[in-house]
């Protein structure tokens, strides 16, 4: 009869949990080998990632049950990287809270997942200023890394350093790669943020049909500033090179636009994740050279502007790959690729996803995509019905996710996106883009931002609002502009607003919910 050890040390294993996926890499490329950094500026190897990675474990675990959602509010910083890999280990389930949201999203997060507790940290809560939001959360326990670490004792020590870090798979929680792997909740950039509940395998799965089609490198390294409790920051941005033996440099803030770039060139970043607005800031301050070692800079989140894709390549060389996800799916569901490109669209749908497009009354070209594949989430947690899962489905059957974009998929399969559905104003029985909208109004004042929305009409349904920053923009100039452009009458707004700056959302979407709000008022 073969003895535990024997089975810890030899019984085949499938990286079918995050943990092990994460001991796979470990083994692949090294425990030696130097993968992540922060602004600490100290490069951890494998093995040092995984000593925190059991330790923060190991403490967590007495405060908790297993498969409990443990919130999680932290910055994009090596320990947070740490935390879910240790609650994955002990088969908690991390819930990734969005400290730029209000109070009120917090409790509505946390209501939904059923947290009852939220880890954190005392230094960043006071340099985030979030002692407020954290004080008003009702019934949820705060634990903060400083006081856990106090609570390491010399037992604790002997465990990790004896036992646990020479037998990782020994000490380990298996999952099940379809039970909840992360809870991520939707930025909320058109209504209530929902809990997405994504299992192993749909992260697993997602890693692995990016890295199909990307050449991503072990000499690669990528510099990820988006906040980790976004699924673009958190699946591309930090497990996927920590899964393929990509080394790493986290950065806490996607805002600090001038120390980015020199942090690109100081540690010699060859591939850059952002969204348009980000990638906008990142090139307006940096130095022709900042960015010479960058092999791939992938846009998503939103619409990539023409005029970023133009400045990148005038100013640095670097064609912007853009892409196209949403949390649900974990989120990358297309991506141009140098292999595969085609200006103007999102790339082509990555393998193992399918589609379907439903038509859409009014839109003549393309319909609402549907997908369906191992990368999509197991369901929906609402603060409306706490703890109750709401799997995935759609007009296209069970197991189908809405993704509520419009978009046309050609003969090569590239997909090209009109717009979200809940992005169209109906104007005397017409359906407007606003996207096309704003791209209108770009065209007229491409130095300034825009962002259009809609508000109620009695006499033709709905009318356009115009946000903007240009306090010239008049409705003449955009006439002019649409005659130009070939946009028709309808689609000039009759209201502009001048706004100082446009609501965006802290992973640099445009807020379109405040958006709407300020046109039902204008």
């Amino acid at each position: 009869m073969r003895t535990l050890l024997q089975k810890c040390l030899f019984e085949s294993r499938r990286p079918n949990d995050l943990y092990g996926a994460f001991l796979d890499a470990l083994s692949i490329y090294g425990s030696s080998r130097k993968i992540i950094e922060d602004t600490k500026q100290i490069e951890y190897t494998y093995r040092q990632l995984l000593a925190m990675t059991l330790g923060l474990g190991r403490l967590l675990s007495r405060h908790s049950v297993p498969s409990e959602a443990i919130g999680v509010l932290m910055p994009t910083a090596v320990p947070t990287l740490a935390l879910i890999l240790g609650l994955s280990a002990q088969g908690r389930t991390p819930a990734m809270l969005n400290f730029t949201a209000g109070v009120d999203g917090l409790q509505n997060a946390c209501e939904g997942a059923q947290i009852k507790t939220i880890i954190s940290s005392k230094a960043f809560v006071e340099q985030a200023k979030l002692e407020a939001k954290l004080g008003a959360l009702k019934n949820v326990r705060i634990l903060y890394l400083e006081d856990l670490k106090e609570e390491m004792g010399l037992m604790d020590k002997l465990w990790l350093m004896g036992y646990a870090r020479y037998f990782p798979n020994c000490v380990r929680v298996k999952s099940d790669p379809k039970t909840p792997c992360v809870i991520l909740f939707t930025s909320g950039s058109e209504g209530k943020p929902k809990g997405v509940v994504l299992s192993h395998e749909a992260i697993l799965a997602n890693i692995a049909q990016i890295r199909a089609i990307v050449d991503f490198s072990t000499e690669d390294k990528v510099l990820n500033a988006l906040p980790i409790f976004h699924s673009f920051g958190l699946t591309a941005g930090t497990l996927l090179p920590i899964l393929g033996g990509i080394r790493l440099f986290l950065y806490p803030s996607p805002l600090h636009y001038r120390v980015i770039p020199e942090i690109a060139y100081d540690r010699s970043c060859t591939i850059l994740f952002g969204t348009s607005t980000f990638l906008n800031h990142y090139a307006l301050h940096a130095h022709p050279y900042d960015f010479y070692r960058l092999r791939y800079v992938v846009a998503g989140a939103e619409k990539l502007s023409a005029s970023v894709k133009e400045l990148w390549f005038e100013k640095f060389g670097i064609r912007i790959f853009e892409g196209y996800g949403a949390t649900e799916t974990a989120p990358v569901i297309a991506v141009n690729t140098p292999m595969a490109y085609r200006s103007g669209t999102v790339g082509q749908v990555l393998p193992g996803i399918e589609t379907k497009l439903i038509p859409v009354p009014g839109i003549d070209e393309g319909g609402i995509l549907h997908v369906k594949g191992a990368n999509v989430m197991s369901g929906y947690l609402r603060a409306e019905r706490p703890g109750f899962l709401e799997k995935p489905s759609s007009e296209a059957g069970e197991g189908w996710y809405d993704t509520g974009d419009i978009v046309t998929i050609d003969h090569e399969g590239f997909v090209r996106i009109a717009g979200r559905v809940k992005r169209f104003a109906k104007i005397a029985g017409e359906m407007i883009s606003l996207e096309s909208v704003e791209k209108l109004a770009l065209s007229a004042s491409p130095a300034c931002y825009h962002a259009a929305s809609s508000q109620s009409d009695e006499s033709r349904g709905e009318a356009l609002v115009l946000f903007t920053t240009d306090k010239e923009m008049k409705r003449d100039i955009l006439q002019q502009s649409a005659r130009s452009g070939g946009y028709p009458e309808i689609a000039v707004p009759r209201k502009i607003v001048y706004v100082d700056a446009i609501p965006v959302l802290g992973t640099g979407k445009t807020d379109y919910v405040t958006l709407k709000a300020m046109a039902a008022d204008a």
